[in-house]
């Protein structure tokens, strides 16, 4: 578990162990002070885990210089009322900044011609694509986690890279930029559902900002989506219906129908949990009548592989659960787990609990025990997150409607073998 994704980023994509950062930011210490530094692994961990949010003034030039960035781009915060100390070696850390930056983005450019110039062409976007296309593949099958942020933050930062040091053609750098956003936006979902606003929050800042200069109505349609479940979260539920409603306006919406029936559905999750009974139905329709009309077989980008008919249903789902129609929540529910593809095993888990809670609201306990049984972590294993807070919300719900009864036992014994920090 990493509390400093943005550092962790950086160092996976420099391809370095914590060992063999530690050793490299020594010798910049002794070429800065004439003294070989006496960083470990165990310093860097602490910086990585989030121990350690603010390294010490030597520590963060060196760590300034070897990334090329500044110490809170790569995540770290100084204490509350502390300013950034001044440093004498400032015009140094700017130089070697620059230096260290184009030095490693030229690596990564798969061809330098005789001249010295460095060509970026659609090969290398090709590249970087393909490896999105594997990240939305291990989110769907694992579900989102702090090393799929991770990762995601640093083939973003590869995109930006290429930018700086190679030349491009304004095509190329077009779709540089929106695979930067989105793999940014992957950042960003793996935040919101591990459920970390702060780190959320300037993931979509940065993803918005990228996803403009791409000119993708697309992407930014995909970000809206994720603001609004981030403002919901944080109970910002004026934000959250804004954000919706921003996604559903989206030119992408107007071109394709499949957009614009995950966006309508999505509008009406957020008005469901306003209580907005008829305006929440109405958009349902809308999802519904959009989706019939789209031609499933268009290609369309890799992050909207997962809105299919199952998918349709589970956000149909929730919003009659929200709604308080728990009987209609759960035939959608049923009928989402008997399309779900195979291998998306993280929604089978969220759709799984959301139907054992629905069939909790419904007094169904024995029913609703046997359902969440089947979706509850093996002994040991790690759950956060949303699916987390949705194995609270069950184990409360039982004890209140069954207290002291078997199936209450035998939950509580069961849940606390797992290891739940939602």
């Amino acid at each position: 578990m990493t509390g400093n994704p943005h550092l962790a980023a950086r160092i996976e994509r420099a391809g370095l162990t914590q060992g063999e950062l530690a050793d490299r930011l020594n010798q910049r210490i002794g070429a800065l002070t004439g003294q070989l530094g006496k960083l470990t692994d165990r310093h860097v961990r602490n910086w990585v885990t989030g121990k350690t949010r603010w390294p010490q003034t030597r520590q963060r030039l060196v760590l300034e210089e070897e990334f090329g960035v500044t110490a809170e781009e790569l995540g770290f915060s100084p204490p509350a009322g502390r300013e950034r100390a001044p440093s004498e070696d400032s015009v140094r850390r700017r130089t070697f900044t620059t230096a260290t930056a184009s030095l490693t983005a030229a690596a990564l450019l798969s061809s330098a011609p005789s001249n010295g110039s460095r060509r970026v062409g659609m090969s290398d976007a090709d590249r970087l694509e393909r490896n999105f296309v594997e990240l939305v593949h291990d989110d769907n099958e694992t579900g989102a986690s702090i090393r799929l942020e991770t990762r995601a933050l640093a083939h973003a930062q590869h995109a930006l890279d290429l930018q700086a040091v190679g030349q491009a053609a304004t095509r190329v750098r077009q779709r540089l930029y929106y695979l930067a956003a989105a793999f940014t936006g992957t950042a960003l979902w793996a935040a919101v559902d591990s459920q970390q606003p702060q780190r959320a929050l300037g993931h979509l800042h940065q993803a918005m900002k990228l996803a403009g200069m791409a000119g993708s109505s697309e992407m930014q349609m995909r970000l809206w989506g994720h603001a609004a479940l981030l403002s919901y979260q944080e109970h910002q539920m004026h934000d959250a219906l804004a954000a919706a409603e921003a996604g559903t306006r989206e030119h992408i919406c107007r071109q394709d129908p499949l957009f614009r029936s995950l966006a309508s559905a999505r509008l009406a999750g957020i008005q469901s949990a306003l209580g907005e009974d008829t305006p929440a139905r109405r958009s349902l329709a809308a999802a519904e009548k959009a989706y019939q009309r789209a031609d499933l077989e268009d290609e369309r980008a890799a992050w909207m592989a997962f809105f299919d008919r199952a998918e349709l249903d589970g956000l149909s789902a929730l919003v009659m659960g929200r709604l308080g129609r728990h009987a209609d929540s759960e035939a959608h529910l049923h009928r989402t787990l008997a399309r779900l593809r195979p291998e998306y095993r993280r929604n089978r888990t969220y759709y799984g609990l959301n139907l054992a809670l629905a069939q909790l609201a419904q007094g169904e306990a024995e029913q609703a025990h046997a359902t969440a049984l089947q979706y509850l972590p093996a002994p040991g294993q790690k759950t956060s997150g949303r699916t987390g807070k949705l194995l609270q919300q069950f184990d409360q719900g039982l004890t209140r409607l069954a207290p002291g009864s078997r199936i209450a036992v035998e939950w509580a014994d069961r849940y606390a073998e797992g290891d739940q920090t939602p």
